[in-house]
Formats: structure tokens, sequence, C-alpha cells
């Protein structure tokens, strides 16, 4: 399943890129939560969520209906 994820990433992440933004695979949970983290303008962006739900979850659960939810995982 982590291919189909990558792939799903990899086909948002131009648009992303477009606003100085970026996503990236972090994990993948035994509950088929993905992990992510955004990065550049989309870590700090007031509409981050929904980009995280309205965007990125929708089409990765879309594409990949064994995803449960999409989580980012913030910097530490």
């Amino acid at each position: 399943m982590k291919e189909k994820i990558l792939a799903v990433l990899a086909e948002i992440r131009p648009m992303l890129q477009r606003d100085g933004g970026d996503v990236e695979f972090v994990d993948l949970t035994e509950d088929n939560v993905v992990q992510v983290r955004l990065r550049g303008a989309c870590g700090s962006c007031p509409g981050a969520m929904m980009t995280l739900k309205g965007g990125i979850e929708r089409l990765m659960k879309e594409r990949i209906p064994e995803v449960h939810s999409v989580e980012n995982v913030p910097f530490q």
C-alpha cells in the first residue's frame, strides 16, 4: 500500500509546490492512518487543515479505500 500512497502524494505534490509548500510521507499506522508532514508554506498556512483533509485525505481515500484518514505529524 505504501507505493500507492507515494503515488497519490506525487500527484498532489506539484499543486502544493506551486504555492511554496510540500508534503512528505512519514508512516502508515496499523489502522491505516497515513501520517504526513506538511512542509514549507503548507506547514504554517492557516488553511493547512483544509489542504490536509479536503485535498490530500479526500484524494487518498478516493484512490485507496483502505486508508482510514490522513494526519499531519508536525516537526518536533
